[in-house]
C-alpha cells in the first residue's frame, strides 16, 4: 500500500470516530510514518520484536496549565508497517487505525494505559 493510500485509511478512520472525540481535538497534528524510529520505540517502552501502531507526543490536556499557549501542536504518529502486518484487508486496516487513533487520543485526553485497556482500546 502506498503512503497516500494509507493516509486515506487513517483519514477514513478519523472520520468514523464518534463526534465527541472529533470535537475534542485541538492543536493536534496526526502524521503517518512507515515505522517508529529507535527513539520513538524507546519512548513507547516497546520490547524488541513488538510492533508499535501509534504514539502520542505532547502534553495531555489534563496536565496543561494556564501557561499552555503559543505552542506547537501535539502529535499523534500512526505507523503504516504495523497496520499492514496485522490487517487482512483494507477494512481491517481502517478498524485497526480507528482503534489506534482512539488509543492515542485517549493519551491526548490524559487517560493512562490501564484505563485505556479497561475501555477496550488498549
Amino acid at each position: 500500500m502506498t503512503r497516500r493510500d494509507f493516509q486515506r485509511v487513517v483519514r477514513r478512520a478519523l472520520e468514523e470516530l464518534p463526534p465527541v472525540f472529533q470535537n475534542a481535538l485541538e492543536n493536534l497534528d496526526i502524521q503517518v510514518r512507515w515505522a517508529p524510529t529507535p527513539i520513538e520505540r524507546r519512548k513507547a517502552r516497546l520490547h524488541p520484536g513488538h510492533d508499535l501502531f501509534g504514539l502520542y507526543l505532547g502534553i495531555p490536556i489534563t496536565k496543561r496549565t494556564h501557561g499552555y499557549s503559543m505552542v506547537l501542536p501535539d502529535t499523534i504518529l500512526i505507523y503504516q508497517r504495523a497496520h499492514e502486518r496485522h490487517a487482512a484487508n483494507e477494512n481491517d486496516m481502517v478498524e485497526q487505525a480507528r482503534q489506534t487513533l482512539l488509543h492515542e487520543i485517549g493519551h491526548y485526553m490524559g487517560i493512562d494505559e490501564d484505563r485505556l485497556q479497561d475501555l477496550g482500546v488498549g
